[in-house]
């Protein structure tokens, strides 16, 4: 060890002695040390700090950056060395992290290497397309109106065999890893590549026996989960659709109504409603909607795989509020279930 730290050592006295020697010697060979190895970023926050350089930026677009964010002490030294190690025609875009007291020669090294730190973006929470275009440009570089209209191109997004209506069931609700630069396209396909790898065989399999599409079993799997948040639930709630749609019946899902009338404070779905011309009025049309009404879940959409083999062609939230439901077999037996539950909305005075 002892041998290695002094190889090191004197590997860097040869590395200044030659410095001095090409600059001249004297104050100009310190000068010119100091500015490739002295310390010159500036970071005074304790949370990461990154400088985001954009798709198309020139050299001279970094320089007013780290000017403007006063990243560096001395500007004129890193444009110097970023010169002489032909950094100002090899800018790459990337979100690079600053670390307190780097080099120049370590910030122009991280940058001319393209040596970005990716970030998290997570998909989860999303109803509308809108949403979604919202939570991943808010992350990355990409256009909000560039990647919208991406989403509603149908021409586009025959490729992946989906449409505007049910692009949505591309993605799967997760933690990706990304390139704060990455493009349109590419995250598409990133999109599809994670979608492909979630559709194993045994999935499109328990599909199959269902009856369903993969596309399908992500729209019932978005009604599933905006009916409740117990996971215990769900297969039983996939299993009344399922019924429902194998006898050709309504699905009558009062999510579908919220989500066509786009009013997601609506706690009361009234028969009023129901009277909405709309293909995600499951009410008025029979059939499942033409696109997810969430993005669900990973174990939303497990749920609708595995759902529960029963009779049960009704259900309603059970009257405790307790967010679990009363299921049914009979019309009967589900309007004195139904009663209940209004009852009690009507006692606790909610009445939309």
């Amino acid at each position: 060890m002892v041998k290695r730290k002094k190889k090191k050592s004197v590997n860097k006295y040869i590395i200044f002695a030659l410095i001095i020697l090409l600059a001249g010697g004297g104050v100009g060979g310190y000068l010119a040390y100091e500015w490739i190895y002295a310390p010159n970023v500036v970071v005074e926050s304790e949370k990461p700090v990154y400088l985001y350089i954009h798709t198309g930026w020139k050299f001279s677009d970094v320089i007013k950056e780290l000017k403007d964010k006063n990243y560096v002490k001395d500007l004129s030294s890193f444009e110097k060395i970023a010169h002489r190690k032909k950094y100002t025609d090899k800018v790459l875009p990337g979100r690079y992290r600053l670390k307190k007291g780097m080099s120049n020669n370590q910030l122009i090294n991280m940058l001319r290497s393209g040596e970005q730190e990716p970030l998290k973006l997570v998909l989860t929470g999303v109803r509308k397309k809108e949403e979604l275009v919202h939570k991943v440009c808010s992350k990355l570089e990409m256009d909000s109106n560039t990647l919208i209209a991406t989403l509603n191109d149908n021409s586009f997004l025959k490729k992946y065999k989906l449409d505007k209506e049910n692009v949505l069931t591309l993605f799967i609700p997760n933690t990706y890893v990304l390139n704060w630069n990455i493009s349109i396209h590419q995250f598409m396909e990133r999109m599809a590549k994670e979608h492909d790898e979630f559709w194993t065989a045994e999935r499109r399999k328990k599909a199959q026996a269902a009856e369903l599409t993969p596309v399908e079993v992500s729209i019932l799997a978005s009604i599933v989960q905006s009916e409740t948040t117990k996971d215990d639930d769900k297969p039983i709630i996939a299993g009344v659709y399922i019924n429902r749609i194998h006898k050709n019946m309504p699905l009558e899902a009062d999510p579908t109504l919220v989500w066509a009338l786009n009013d997601f404070t609506i706690k009361r779905v009234l028969n009023s409603h129901k009277k909405i011309d709309s293909p995600y009025n499951t009410y008025m049309y029979a059939g499942l909607p033409p696109g997810p009404i969430c993005l669900p879940t990973i174990n939303s959409l497990d749920a609708v795989l595995n759902y529960q083999h029963h009779d049960y062609i009704y259900f309603c939230a059970k009257e405790d509020f307790s967010g679990y439901s009363n299921f049914a077999k009979t019309l009967k037996e589900h309007q004195e279930n139904a009663k209940r539950y209004t009852h009690e909305l009507n006692k606790r005075k909610i009445y939309k």
